[in-house]
């Protein structure tokens, strides 16, 4: 805000809507307050009202921790409770990674009260924000379940020898030490029951009482309790069967087996971002006037200087002062081969100092350093889930429900026409020789219908897995995102992992981008005086009189003009002058004249420097150095007209250097069926040599565009459906990166580009828009791969388990197994090497 109008319109912005009561804005002190129903209207249309009347309400985020989820429901349940705070905006909750993101109202927001939210749902959120000091929830969770399994396998042990007498192996006593064998059975089972069953019976009521929801636990607990019930009452004698306390049993202990192995997966899946924040310095040594003196890592602040040895981690990240080393900095970029550093040049914090002495003076610290941008982001990617993922969660809303109908109505049925449904049952057994209906079926010389019934109902619940239908898109791309942040490429999303696998089309910013964006001077041509109109010559021997008008004069008043300017192009000038021992005056009135040029008054006079539209505007005829500005755009250099007091005097010229990756990339790119464009503010022939250079071809070649335009070129390529990935570097680019179907912005560019970009790329290398793509399929195919695996598990054992054919206790096996066989294929994914397309088993594409 800036004026009492832009409060106005705030308020008036936010009045409009329904539920608002009150609204008072002070632009003085940047601050509003909204009184309002939260029944009615929410916090976020709130700031999305803001947000569209052009101003920037406070948000931030907050990553926590949970622990206890075990599906979709769970993560459903948690972001339901966290947004009834108030103060929050929006979470976000991923249950493979157990975390939650939540987007917040800094000012408004008690995050106590949050936490208590999270318990007050049944779950257990890790409170704090340090993260050193505190185990994941994954590896609590881990350590949970271990501890059951080792205490139920204790527990189930005993069962071994029950099942080995049904197999046919020995022969079961009918007591033991005096006591029957049916009664042990029930007296391990009721422990079994009270320990890892609780666990399952607590999620399902906790699902059922918090979100009226079923879940995966709710499966479990109503598959164990029917066969303990049913055992139980054959126990007691109210019923005729047979004991099934072996079933749940096993059942209990393959699950929470399946659970533990299912915690250990996420638990290494997290590894790689936990072990990047490990190689974080813990001391740092500072130099303090003539002493050395080792401080903690977390007391170093801005401006330190720090002395870094050889073979020591850099603390933490900044400007080299003094020495040259190479450093390895693959950690963050994925390089593996070491970079030269030198004084003033930028070196990262946790990075490697292979040989060399060097001193850097600390510019970022705590959670401004890349290593923690780097955590940061790759967490918001992991919270943000793709479009697969909104479409399975819609599916197993309704799965769980499904399954228990599904259940209820075979054990029905099988109550009431178990000979017509025996038939069906034996033959498909018979056709299958692994599959019979269990105890010999319904029949004469089987089970009683009853008990057939039972087991119907318990194995079609327990086969069904929710869990694998859950985990197969977060999973995937959990690991996806954390091999893009190792080798260098940060999504800003799951979304744009998914979006950016179907892009049509590969547009190149060219300066910083596919050139080098290191401007070196490389041409001083003076246009004497009788070449132009007849233009008068100060009469003072002034700066740009005969015979002043040289080389040296023309340089001159060049680089005094442009000393003002952060340009490229501007700095080469600058840095050639000084180069070359020439004096520089002060520029007065300084205009930069975007896409156009610079003017400035210097020692007294006009100095314009720019395009031909510059001198133009300015009525000064190019004409006369047009054979000199064609020759040096032929040659790839970019050419500036230079005038003085309204006369045109010369022409200076730079030229940047192409990427020596650039012409392989383009080439790539091209293999792969992209089209691949260039857009550029350069003049036509200096852009179409570049393009030549890389590889583009001239009729892709955007020149001449001005940086409010540049959003416009991208959204005219995009027309007719085209889906465009747009590379920049730049603060003019930034628009363009927001209008383009994916914006990636290169490690050299500007917060502003990087800001506005949906995928950030560590080095200013643009082969690494490759790794970016190669990543996005990579992590896609494994969603599929996850997916269908976990579809194809339940659409053939669903009906398998609904015809009588699964024990309980083998459906409960396949139930562990079918999320541990999703996670297991998940990490399998974490060998990958995005320098290669991904091919299944390394063979397959």
């Amino acid at each position: 805000m800036s004026c009492a109008t832009c409060s106005g319109t705030i308020e008036e912005a936010v009045g409009s809507l329904a539920g608002v009561g009150e609204v008072d804005a002070n632009f003085a002190t940047d601050e509003g307050t909204v009184a309002y129903d939260p029944e009615v209207v929410s916090l976020a249309e709130i700031y999305a009202a803001i947000e569209e009347a052009g101003y920037e309400p406070a948000r931030e985020s907050r990553t926590i921790e949970i622990g206890g989820m075990s599906c979709a429901t769970c993560a459903e349940t948690n972001e339901r409770a966290i947004e009834s705070v108030p103060g929050v905006l929006e979470a976000s909750v991923n249950f493979a990674a157990d975390e939650a993101r939540v987007e917040y109202n800094p000012a408004g927001t008690d995050f106590e009260t949050v936490y208590d939210a999270i318990e007050d749902a049944g779950y257990e959120p890790v409170r704090g924000d340090d993260e050193e000091e505190r185990e994941s929830a994954a590896q609590r969770e881990m350590q949970k379940q271990w501890r059951l399994v080792i205490a139920g396998g204790v527990l189930t042990a005993p069962f071994v020898f029950v099942m080995a007498a049904m197999l046919g192996v020995g022969v079961l006593p009918e007591t033991v030490l005096g006591l029957p064998v049916g009664w042990i059975e029930f007296a391990l089972a009721t422990l079994l029951m009270a320990t890892l069953g609780r666990e399952f019976l607590s999620g399902a009521w906790r699902a059922l009482s918090k979100s009226r929801r079923a879940n995966m636990d709710t499966l479990v607990a109503m598959g164990t309790s029917v066969g303990y019930v049913y055992s139980t009452a054959v126990l007691l004698g109210a019923i005729t069967g047979g004991l099934y306390f072996e079933a749940v049993a096993f059942i209990l202990w393959f699950i929470t087996l399946g659970n533990w192995l299912e915690a250990r997966s996420k638990a290494q899946a997290s590894d790689a971002l936990r072990t990047l924040l490990e190689m974080e310095a813990e001391e740092a040594t500072i130099i303090d006037g003539d002493e050395e003196r080792t401080v903690p890592l977390k007391e170093v602040a801005v401006s330190d200087l720090m002395k870094v040895r050889p073979g020591e981690r850099v603390p933490t990240d900044g400007v080299v002062r003094e020495g040259e080393s190479a450093v390895d900095e693959s950690m963050v970029t994925g390089e593996s081969v070491p970079v030269e550093k030198a004084a003033g040049e930028e070196v990262i914090g946790s990075t490697i100092n292979e040989n060399g002495v060097l001193l850097v003076e600390a510019t970022k610290v705590g959670s401004d350093t890349a290593i923690q941008g780097i955590v940061e982001r790759v967490k918001e990617a992991q919270s943000r889930q793709p479009d697969i993922q909104r479409l399975v969660d819609k599916v197993s809303a309704y799965f769980v429900p499904a399954v228990i109908a599904n259940a209820v109505l075979w054990a029905v049925v099988w109550a009431l026409a178990p000979n017509a449904l025996y038939g069906v049952s034996s033959a498909l057994g018979a056709w299958i020789p692994v599959l019979e209906p269990v105890g010999g079926g319904p029949v004469a010389g089987g089970i009683p219908v009853s008990e057939f019934s039972m087991v119907v109902l318990a194995s079609a619940l327990l086969i069904a897995c929710p869990c694998a239908l859950g985990l197969a898109t977060p999973a995937a791309t959990m690991v996806g995102s954390t091999i893009a942040a190792t080798n260098g490429v940060l999504f800003k999303g799951s979304d744009v992992l998914e979006r950016a696998r179907g892009i049509d089309a590969v547009v190149f910013d060219k300066t910083g981008t596919l050139t080098r964006g290191e401007m070196e001077l490389t041409d001083v041509v003076p246009v004497r005086e009788t070449e132009t109109d007849g233009g008068e010559v100060a009469s003072d021997g002034g700066l740009l009189a005969e015979p002043e008008r040289d080389e040296t004069a023309v340089l001159a008043a060049a680089a005094s003009a442009e000393s003002g300017s952060e340009h490229p192009l501007a700095r080469a000038i600058v840095e050639g002058a000084r180069t070359r021992g020439i004096a520089l005056d002060d520029a007065e009135e300084f205009e930069n004249v975007p896409g156009h040029g610079v003017r400035a008054t210097v020692a007294g006079r006009e100095v314009l420097v720019g395009n031909r539209k510059l001198m133009d505007e300015n009525g000064i005829d190019p004409a006369p150095a047009a054979e000199t500005m064609e020759r040096l755009e032929r040659e790839g250099k970019t050419a500036m007209l230079v005038a003085s007091d309204g006369a045109l005097v010369g022409v200076v010229a730079a030229a940047d250097t192409v990427r020596e990756s650039a012409k392989r990339t383009v080439a790539e790119l091209g293999k792969r069926g992209l089209d691949v464009l260039m857009i550029t503010g350069d003049n036509e022939r200096t852009a179409r040599a570049v393009a030549r250079e890389v590889g583009i071809d001239e009729a892709n070649v955007r020149a001449g565009v001005l940086p409010e335009d540049k959003a416009d070129a991208v959204e005219s390529i995009q027309a007719g459906d085209k889906r465009v990935m747009m590379v920049g570097d730049g603060v003019n680019d930034a628009p363009a990166l927001t209008a383009a179907h994916i914006g990636v912005a290169v490690g050299s560019g500007t917060d502003v580009a990087i800001e506005s970009a949906d995928v950030t790329l560590m080095r200013d290398d643009p082969a690494d828009v490759l790794k970016a793509i190669r990543i996005s399929e990579a992590t896609i195919r494994k969603v599929h791969q996850n997916l269908f695996w976990a579809l194809a598990y339940n659409a053939t054992l669903i009906p398998v388990a609904s015809l009588g054919l699964l024990n309980p206790a083998l459906a409960g096996l396949a139930m562990a197994g079918s999320s541990v066989s999703v996670m297991t294929n998940s990490l399998a994914f974490r060998a990958y090497d995005p320098h290669e397309d991904y091919r299944l088993l390394g063979r397959f594409r």
